[in-house]
């Protein structure tokens, strides 16, 4: 067996990789040949530098797994492996204690005046008085995101006493009390808690989801920690706030801009700042290639797969088959997700036509990470997102009803949502081979393109919506692609409105201020923005 570590890993990763007739072969031995090395290597550990496009992966011969010492993969070529047959793993929550360490470190540091007190003291300053701060017992913590740094950081912070409070829409209620946090909706959770962190991923639901509008909505003197990504917080609303003094102090870790270079919150006192540090410790860059090292050992020994991000397990002509099925999966999944509210609890997917024969379980993957990646921090991939949503404790059912399909059409896709508040069922099919496409949302039939960005629409029939919805989005100059429209049955004799539903396909983000208008015609019961990947 022949591994490539093409650059460089601690020794004791490279430890792990030591199996009797087993030639690893490290940075120092490459001598600017790994394509020549590749060509006969069953792994290669790469970090971020190396890229392992598939120009280089044409050389790969016999590879088998390439192990991404970190998160990222950007710079692996995910599909060049997968048509050749190449796991591709990480090392997703390597630095899940670090970052969370810093989460607390950063919290005492606002709580005692850490930073300023240790300025005064190296400029011969000796003011106790104005240093007296508080302690984090029986403080209110509120977690925003609750995968594996947001569970660390509960189970520190409930060693100082803390009672904590989290808003996670894809954890279930007996997973949290299992672990004595309570869930909560983001309003109650901005309203109790006396320190809020962030540890969720960067969506179009989450980007800026610290602004003007939900700080007014935080208890007074709240302080917060955001370790996660920068395009979380507004800086410019956080810093008037910080000013007024709605929000007592922040520390921030991560920024839209790296280096923060015009951040208003480089002059304020009342901010902890460091530069992106938070996974940044000897042990967690140890860890991280001490893990791909064992996960690399793992599969070449015993074709154990694990933290992969491709698709491994079915052939390239299989793949072919089933990726536009996959694709329509991830977007129906990403539209209900979008659309819905409240904590998920059951995801329920059937397959009809001749779908329902294939091995559908990476088609149930797309459906889950479309769902779950509109939030997670943790991103889900095709190879562990059903592990993903049974950690957080959401029931995921298939079944499979199979039926002569007619012109490639046949085969229809429903996914059934049901949260805490509501339930929604879409379905979808793949048209002219390549072409994802919704068919019916909540009972009533609806054809609509599911691509990029779309405008969700809910109302009851009556004249004139559709005229005042295209005014509205032409005064603002967004171009309508597509307006696709639908209503429910006539079941009665009633001369009620019946409802019906609008899926509007435009060129770029709507954003909440266009939307506030759609909802305040007089017919409009929702109107949302979808983006799909």
């Amino acid at each position: 067996m022949k591994i490539v570590v093409a650059e460089k890993i601690s020794a004791s990763a490279l430890a792990q990789l030591q199996e009797p007739g087993w030639n690893v072969v490290s940075a120092d031995q490459l001598q600017g040949k790994l394509a020549e090395h590749l060509e006969t290597a069953d792994a290669l550990i790469v970090r971020s530098a190396v890229q392992a496009d598939a120009a280089l992966l044409e050389h790969a011969k016999k590879l088998r797994v390439i192990g991404r010492a970190g998160v990222g993969v950007d710079n692996i070529d995910l599909e060049a492996a997968t048509r050749k047959g190449i796991a591709v793993m990480n090392t997703p929550g390597a630095n899940a204690v670090a970052v969370a360490e810093q989460t607390l470190g950063m919290m005492l540091a606002m709580a005692r005046h850490l930073c300023r007190a240790d300025a005064l003291m190296h400029v011969g300053k000796w003011e106790k008085k104005s240093l007296q701060g508080t302690e984090l017992r029986g403080k209110t913590l509120g977690i925003i995101g609750l995968g594996r740094i947001g569970m660390e950081v509960a189970r520190r912070a409930q060693a100082f006493g803390m009672a904590l409070l989290a808003h996670d829409p894809f954890v279930s209620v007996a997973v949290a009390k299992e672990r004595e946090i309570r869930l909560a909706a983001l309003d109650e959770l901005y309203g109790a808690a006396d320190y809020i962190t962030l540890h969720v991923g960067l969506t179009p639901q989450t980007n800026g989801m610290i602004n003007a509008a939900s700080i007014a909505r935080m208890k007074k003197g709240v302080r917060l920690v955001n370790c996660a990504r920068g395009e979380l917080v507004n800086e410019t609303d956080l810093a008037a706030a910080l000013k007024q003094g709605q929000v007592a102090a922040a520390a921030i870790d991560v920024f839209s801009q790296e280096p923060p270079k015009n951040s208003p919150l480089l002059v304020l006192e009342n901010v902890v700042l460091t530069p992106h540090v938070g996974g940044s410790t000897v042990e967690a860059q140890e860890a991280v290639g001490v893990q791909i090292a064992q996960q690399v050992k793992e599969y070449l020994k015993h074709g154990v797969i694990q933290n992969a991000v491709n698709v491994p397990s079915v052939s390239a002509e299989e793949y072919a088959e089933m990726q536009p099925y996959i694709v329509l999966a991830e977007r129906m999944g990403g539209f209900l997700a979008q659309i819905s509210e409240d904590r998920i609890e059951e995801i329920s997917i059937r397959y009809s036509g001749h779908i329902a024969g294939w091995k559908t379980e990476l088609i149930r993957n797309g459906a889950i990470k479309g769902i779950l990646n509109q939030a997670l921090e943790e991103k889900a991939n095709l190879v562990n997102a059903a592990t993903i949503a049974d950690s957080r404790g959401l029931r995921v059912v298939e079944s499979h009803k199979a039926k002569a399909s007619t012109g490639g059409t046949g085969s229809v896709l429903s996914i059934f949502l049901k949260s805490s508040a509501e339930e929604h069922l879409v379905k979808g099919a793949v048209l002219h081979g390549t072409a994802p496409r919704l068919l019916h949302v909540d009972g009533i039939d609806v054809e609509a393109p599911l691509e990029r960005d779309l405008i969700y629409l809910r109302n009851r029939d009556v004249p004139g919506v559709i005229g005042r919805v295209g005014t509205i989005l032409g005064e603002e100059s967004i171009n309508i692609a597509n307006f696709s429209l639908g209503r429910r049955s006539s079941g009665t004799d009633s001369d009620e409105p019946r409802e019906a539903i609008a899926v509007v396909h435009v060129d770029g983000v709507v954003p909440e201020d266009i939307l506030a208008k759609l909802r305040k015609i007089p017919a409009v019961q929702q109107a949302k923005s979808v983006r799909l990947f």
